[in-house]
């Protein structure tokens, strides 16, 4: 089983219920959920005309192949009506995968470590709120570390 970390965000339509709908479905035979940060509502980065997101971290083990775990996230938001219109836009749900125990996966379809995970404090905040000491497989540097080097976004503690 490795240990992974997957970052949920929602900016459509009832936003908590979009996310708790999400976390429902991810369990499944060589899934299992550990545990769920608290919800930060954070303003949206690069395509910024749009409602601001509600995201977590879910940690989670997982016995799944890494596309196999990309298959299963990406049936949940097909699912909850992800819809991919504009990039970077609105969604009713988004899961990214960003860590995969240690590995380092290089595909056309995936990346993992998330590539621009060190960069995003909407993804940084929920994930040391589960794993402040936790090392990136590639810089090495801790999620506190990265989280205090991140560049400033806001964000605020929705549920703790």
């Amino acid at each position: 089983m490795k240990l992974i970390y997957l970052s949920l965000g929602s900016n459509i339509g009832d936003r908590e219920a979009n996310l708790r709908a999400a976390l429902e479905r991810l369990p499944r035979p060589g899934l299992g959920l550990l545990r769920v940060s608290p919800i930060y509502e954070t303003e949206p980065l690069d395509y910024t005309d749009q409602r601001w997101f509600l995201n977590l971290v879910a940690e989670a083990e997982t016995s799944l192949l890494p596309m196999q775990l990309l298959a299963h996230t990406a049936k949940i938001e097909r699912e909850l009506g992800r819809v991919r219109t504009v990039a970077k836009g609105p969604r009713t749900i988004d899961i990214d995968i960003l860590l995969y125990g240690n590995a380092v996966v290089r595909t056309v379809r995936l990346e993992v470590p998330h590539p621009r995970m060190a960069e995003r404090r909407f993804v940084l905040a929920p994930l040391s709120d589960l794993a402040p000491d936790l090392r990136h497989p590639v810089s090495r540097s801790t999620v506190r570390e990265m989280l205090e080097a991140a560049p400033p976004e806001k964000l605020r503690l929705l549920h703790s």
